[in-house]
């Protein structure tokens, strides 16, 4: 019989960089912070159009090698996975999957990500100002690299 995961590995590479808003009751109070992380390959974008008419963030890929998105690595409670993909929109122009990150020490992880599905994005819009204050909130407490947000 297979063991169950007893944590999800989630990357977080926008809002939910702030560790305050990624652990509110409806998303995933159990977050616990494991490592800042990098994703290469990508580019943070904020593209991908919100139900509220704002634009969200996006890791969105290029295939460039030199495009890179930090983020931060957190461990989520699977029980609180439904809530987590309400949160994220999953379905509602965000996809799911599974991708590798090399953590801050250089070791490698599979983790969850939510992407923008190529339906929902529009780079004419722009992030409301709330919003990029979660992401640069997250950034600064986890010392991530100028120039992600």
């Amino acid at each position: 019989m297979r063991q169950k995961k007893s944590v999800i590995l989630h990357f977080a590479y926008g809002s939910n960089m702030c560790g305050a808003r990624l652990r509110a009751p409806e998303r995933a109070p159990s977050a616990r912070f494991i490592c800042t992380a990098w994703l290469r390959e990508h580019e943070l974008r904020f593209h991908k159009r919100s139900t509220d008419g704002s634009a969200k963030a996006d890791a969105y890929f290029t295939g460039t090698p030199e495009d890179i998105v930090h983020g931060v690595l957190f461990a989520v409670d699977p029980a609180e996975k439904p809530q987590l993909d309400r949160a994220e929109g999953l379905g509602n122009g965000y996809d799911e999957g599974t991708i590798k990150v090399i953590g801050d020490l250089g070791q490698g992880y599979d983790v969850l990500i939510y992407r923008a599905n190529a339906s929902h994005i529009d780079p004419s819009l722009l992030p409301y100002a709330w919003y990029k204050r979660f992401v640069i909130e997250g950034a600064r407490e986890h010392g991530l690299p100028r120039g992600n947000t």
